[in-house]
């Protein structure tokens, strides 16, 4: 495939606006239903999901099982641990086989996991169970990469933003979902319902999906296909690009989110969790809000779109800053910056699927990755820097992150190469 540079700002069919706009009979040039690409953003939320909905029962899991305080912290270790490993293992295997059939089977299999975890009466078989569930959550990004491929090239950023919608909401309102129903049926009632939930989802998406993909599978062997995800970062700039940003924008997204209910819980507010845990309510207005993100890309201004959010993005830890003097403050940059991470993640998974996408669940498994990474980076380091250095050194450590995505899309948006599109005749 043959690449070009690009330099501003005379060569415009090099830029990555272009790129999303010229690929071309990729998929099927019918609009997508919009009642299936719900039915994808409600999948991935739910299956997302599980990932989270052992923050808030941590302590009441860990008093049911007599778990030590430090065994109980593992349980979110390994559920994440889990989810890297799927990420880079399981979901590259869209690109293979029949990406109906896998999801259908990565969904039940997830509903053993659950009913795993709900019936635990052993510390042991509730860690096992937790890291089944993780490496199984993955199939929201194979639901992910199935979106895209089905999606006609000039509106896959709306595709791509309705389903990552789902994605976002379903991690934001995990923590409160789970909190309010432990309160009401006890903590083995989150899994037992979310098993049924997946049950219900792996009926319906087997009998609404269509059997087969836009394109034939990659005749790869699975050694071959797991080495081909390092082999496609190796070769490709802009994908590698992406990840950074992923990473960066994800570890500011975790800055905040594992550490707000801190500074709340103490003077002056002293919430309650159920209160915390409503502030995902804010944060989905933001993540709905950045749908738009899509329509933007599908319009040709990824760059642009990509460079308001960050600048957005830093600037909402400004407000961030005064969270102990005003609760209004603290909304106003839950929304900014849950709008802008929601709106690079859109616009990075646009991008990286039109390089390639007869590798789709490759781009976007191995662009995860960088998330789970900055999502790890961002929990551990605010956590630690609140306990010897405050609310204030954690917004600092937030504006950190999302300074230097800034700066590296300011100096990297005129230079970066990117493959010559691929025009397709209809």
């Amino acid at each position: 495939m043959s690449r070009c540079e690009c330099h501003p700002p005379r060569t415009e069919a090099c830029t990555d606006e272009a790129r999303t706009e010229a690929r071309s009979g990729e998929a099927s040039a019918s609009a997508l239903p919009r009642g299936v690409v719900i039915l994808f953003a409600v999948a991935c939320g739910a299956a997302v999901a599980n990932v989270y909905f052992s923050q808030p029962l941590l302590v009441t899991i860990g008093r049911d099982l007599a778990m030590s305080p430090a065994l109980v912290g593992s349980v979110v270790t390994l559920t994440h641990i889990g989810y890297g490993l799927g990420l880079f293992f399981l979901v590259p295997l869209g690109d293979t086989t029949d990406r109906r059939r896998l999801i259908v089977a990565q969904l039940l299999l997830l509903v053993t996991a659950l009913g795993v975890v709900a019936a635990a009466h052993s510390a042991a078989l509730l860690l096992a169970g937790m890291a089944a569930t993780g490496l199984l959550a993955v199939v929201t990004q194979t639901l992910v990469a199935f979106a895209a491929s089905l999606a006609p090239p000039d509106g896959r950023g709306r595709v791509v933003g309705l389903v990552t919608s789902g994605v976002v909401i379903g991690i934001l309102l995990a923590r409160t979902a789970s909190g309010l129903m432990a309160d009401l049926a006890g903590w083995r009632s989150v899994y037992l319902a979310s098993a049924s939930l997946t049950a219900l989802l792996a009926l319906v998406l087997h009998r609404v999906l269509p059997r087969h993909s836009a394109a034939p599978p990659a005749p790869l062997r699975y050694g071959q296909l797991l080495r081909s995800t390092i082999t496609l970062f190796a070769r490709e700039r802009l994908l590698r690009l992406r990840a950074l940003f992923g990473l960066l924008i994800f570890a500011a997204f975790s800055t905040l989110w594992s550490s707000v209910a801190l500074p709340l819980s103490e003077a002056p507010y002293h919430l309650p969790h159920s209160a915390i845990g409503a502030l995902g309510l804010i944060g989905v207005a933001g993540a709905l809000a950045a749908t738009a993100a899509g329509r933007l890309n599908d319009r040709g201004l990824s760059r642009l779109t990509t460079g308001i959010a960050l600048t957005l993005l830093t600037a909402s830890w400004l407000p961030l800053a005064f969270t102990r003097s005003s609760l209004w403050a603290l909304a106003l940059g839950v929304l900014l910056l849950d709008l802008a991470v929601q709106a690079v993640h859109v616009t990075n998974q646009t991008l990286i699927y039109a390089l390639h996408p007869e590798a789709g669940s490759r781009l976007i498994g191995g662009y995860m990755v960088f998330y789970s990474i900055g999502s790890a980076t961002g929990a551990l380091a605010a956590t630690s820097l609140y306990t010897v250095a405050g609310w204030g050194a954690v917004c600092a450590l937030g504006a950190a992150f999302s300074s230097l995505a800034l700066a590296l899309w300011a100096f990297t948006r005129h230079d970066t190469p990117y493959p010559a599109p691929k025009l397709t005749s209809r």
